[in-house]
């Protein structure tokens, strides 16, 4: 299992990420990229947007899919990696459910397929939803909120600590109150988590955030389980 957990960040932010992304794909392979978390109206501006986000990783060319069915139906080893983007993250595993891409995407990375999720594209990896409830709409009516789990039991919320500072007290207690009956990691933009098979790499030098037990603990560095 090769899976980057990003915290939403773009560009200078997500520097160091990339380049251990580059280290642990095959170059020989081309990206696969799901916008399904955006509009479909919006998938044109999303794919400009991802050809200059991964303009330095060494890949032959990126492609693009623009519905669940079709990335459920992808032999997902012809790529190198997945890159999942951000955008509503409910709208995002609905139709990956719905489509059997979640299906897909688990065979791959079981595999030892490379992801790279990124904002709604990393939250759908931990262990389910609740994290991000005041932050996205559930417009999809979702009701199996759970996700691929990879943290073991902790769920997981990006873009902490980079919002006004009322929006972050409001985070801050909601995750404080979730903590009490389930593990929540808070990422800023600038940190990426790498689950690297059995190890934990913590990629980026600002802190992250763990909540347990309604409390919250700040970490750098090193994965507190």
């Amino acid at each position: 299992m090769k899976v980057f957990l990003c915290g939403g960040g773009s560009g200078i932010q997500t520097t160091e990420a990339y380049k251990r992304l580059n280290e642990v794909i095959n170059h020989s392979k081309p990206c696969l990229y799901v916008p399904l978390a955006m509009e479909q109206e919006m998938y044109d501006s999303c794919y400009d947007w991802i050809k200059e986000e991964l303009k330095n990783i060494n890949i032959p060319s990126i492609e693009m899919v623009r519905r669940g069915d079709e990335l459920a139906n992808k032999n997902m080893m012809e790529y190198s990696m997945l890159f999942i983007g951000g955008g509503n993250t409910f709208k995002l595993l609905n139709d990956l459910k719905v489509s059997g891409a979640f299906t897909n995407i688990k065979k791959y990375m079981d595999n030892g397929g490379v992801i790279f999720g990124s904002s709604a594209g990393a939250i759908i990896f931990g262990e389910d939803l609740e994290s991000c409830r005041l932050d996205d709409a559930n417009e999809v009516n979702l009701n199996d909120i759970s996700g691929f789990d990879v943290l073991n039991g902790v769920s997981v919320l990006c873009h902490y600590m980079n919002n006004t500072a009322e929006k972050d007290e409001q985070s801050k207690g909601y995750l404080l109150e979730l903590s009490k009956h389930r593990k929540v990691v808070a990422l800023p933009e600038e940190v990426t988590l790498f689950i690297n098979d059995n190890k934990m790499e913590v990629i980026g030098d600002n802190p992250y955030y763990y909540f347990e037990n309604g409390l919250v603990t700040r970490q750098r560095g090193t994965w507190p389980c």
